[in-house]
């Protein structure tokens, strides 16, 4: 009876081990997904289809993860929400590109503690690939390539379109809607104008001034 207790435990237990045991990159099944997986996700990444579903029908085998506001919500200290959302982030999106275009800048003209501000953040964000005048000669541009010089790029953009690209990323570069509110994001397409080379206004008309007619001047 010993014996028979013995054998029935060993099966038992290599049953469980082979049962368990899968690759050596297979954790086995997960009974708490909630638990392994964190929906602590960034806005736009992509999630393990097989592990996270936005299908609502699917719940209840997958972990049911809606990134979406509600319709007709701002987020919270959202104060220049944008309109135009690209229909896909894997992709370039060039109707909502064309549509950024018409988007004006929300902000009035910068004081001189926010220009200050805004230089900051391009240079915190920004520099390492577009350096800090914006020449495409930041210390990373190198290994990333394709990097645009953006002093000769901008002035054929408007605001909309810059502010587009900073908070949805193109090509090499990726979205920095997660590191800057709407707001320094305008000012840093603010701040991006005041890299841009001057352009030389029209010289004035000189002329003689007038002298004063003494007979006006009389009373």
């Amino acid at each position: 009876m010993k014996k028979i207790a013995i054998i029935s435990t060993l099966v038992l237990s290599m049953a469980v081990v082979v049962i368990s045991c899968g690759g050596k990159r297979d954790t086995g099944r997960t009974y708490m997904p909630d638990m392994a997986y964190s929906r602590a996700y960034e806005s736009y990444a992509e999630r393990d289809s097989s592990v996270f579903t936005t299908d609502v029908n699917d719940r209840g085998h997958k972990i049911f993860y809606n990134n979406l506001p509600p319709a007709g919500t701002i987020k919270r200290g959202e104060l220049f929400p944008f309109p135009v959302v690209p229909a896909s982030m894997n992709s370039v999106d060039s109707g909502a590109l064309l549509l950024s275009s018409l988007v004006p800048n929300p902000l009035s003209s910068m004081t001189g503690a926010e220009l200050e501000e805004a230089g900051r953040l391009f240079n915190i964000n920004c520099a390492v690939c577009h350096g800090a005048k914006g020449g495409s000669d930041g210390p990373i541009a190198p290994k990333v390539g394709g990097v645009k010089s953006i002093i000769a790029a901008s002035p054929g953009y408007t605001d909309g379109r810059i502010f587009y690209v900073i908070t949805y990323g193109q090509n090499n570069m990726g979205s920095y809607a997660s590191q800057l509110s709407s707001e320094q994001r305008w000012r840093i397409v603010q701040y991006i104008r005041t890299l841009e080379p001057k352009t030389s206004a029209p010289a004035a008309a000189t002329t003689t001034p007038a002298k004063k007619d003494s007979v006006a001047v009389k009373k």
